[in-house]
């Protein structure tokens, strides 16, 4: 059965595409059949996945506002078992579009009912704000994964968050779930972000995986490359946490699915 979930913090710079990209090859690698729906309109799962944004001659857009099928959209990506339906800036006119349109909320849950049972997961990255292109994936998806950064101002705005997702959750998706919350950008060498791990523990009581993604440098070079961390320098430090990552995600989503 696929599991569709919401990759999801509406502060930016938490490591959101950064875990959409390298969870989703780690897991082609382990023989998944991995989606990715970019939904962000800067569109940069797309760029870190080699896929020239300029070139696009159809996107998300489409699937959103003329109704074309995600099987005319569809890329496949260096990744092994990854595919993506790409994003470019033509989705930042989509906020206002979509206010004028019928089933404004649920188009992109109609457009995957189709196309859903080819893949394993379908990973869905979000926009860092709470608008309508969120509201679409947070409708279409069976649980949310949370990025978040192992720095000062990490719960900043989480309160919102889970806000919205009980919004979305009595509204629109009575089903929706908090699939995970995934600690990115650890620094070993500090006492804050041993503090802001704790920190956020208390808060999600159980939901924490306990494979923390560190600052490296091999990560953040990757995407320059339009390529994952897995594929780019698979014996980095970054490449070896997000192994883990998978793993530990596959045994909390096939126990809880």
């Amino acid at each position: 059965m696929t599991k569709v979930i919401s990759v999801f913090n509406q502060k930016g710079g938490v490591g959101k595409t950064t875990t959409v990209v390298n969870l989703s090859a780690a897991l082609g690698k382990k023989g998944k059949r991995v989606l990715i729906v970019d939904i962000d309109p800067q569109g940069n799962t797309t760029s870190g996945l080699g896929v020239d944004k300029r070139q696009l001659n159809s996107s998300i857009y489409d699937i959103l506002i003329n109704e074309l099928s995600i099987a005319d959209i569809l890329v496949e990506t260096s990744s092994t078992n990854v595919f993506l339906v790409p994003s470019n800036v033509e989705l930042a006119g989509a906020e206002v579009e979509l206010i004028g349109l019928n089933n404004r909320e649920t188009r992109l849950k109609n457009a995957l009912e189709n196309i859903k049972d080819k893949y394993d997961y379908i990973f869905v990255d979000c926009p860092p704000s709470l608008g309508i292109l969120s509201i679409n994936a947070l409708t279409a998806s069976d649980s949310v994964l949370i990025p978040i950064q192992c720095e000062y101002y990490a719960l900043e705005g989480v309160s919102q968050l889970m806000d919205t997702i009980k919004l979305v959750k009595k509204s629109l998706n009575k089903d929706l779930e908090v699939e995970g919350v995934v600690l990115s950008m650890f620094d070993g060498r500090t006492n804050l972000s041993i503090q802001v791990v704790d920190e956020v523990k208390r808060y999600f009581k159980g939901k924490v995986y306990g494979t923390i993604i560190p600052r490296n440098v091999r990560l953040a070079e990757a995407p320059s490359h339009g390529l994952s961390v897995m594929d780019y320098d698979p014996k980095s430090k970054g490449a070896e946490a997000y192994e883990e990552l998978a793993e530990e995600f596959l045994e909390w989503s096939e126990e809880e699915f």
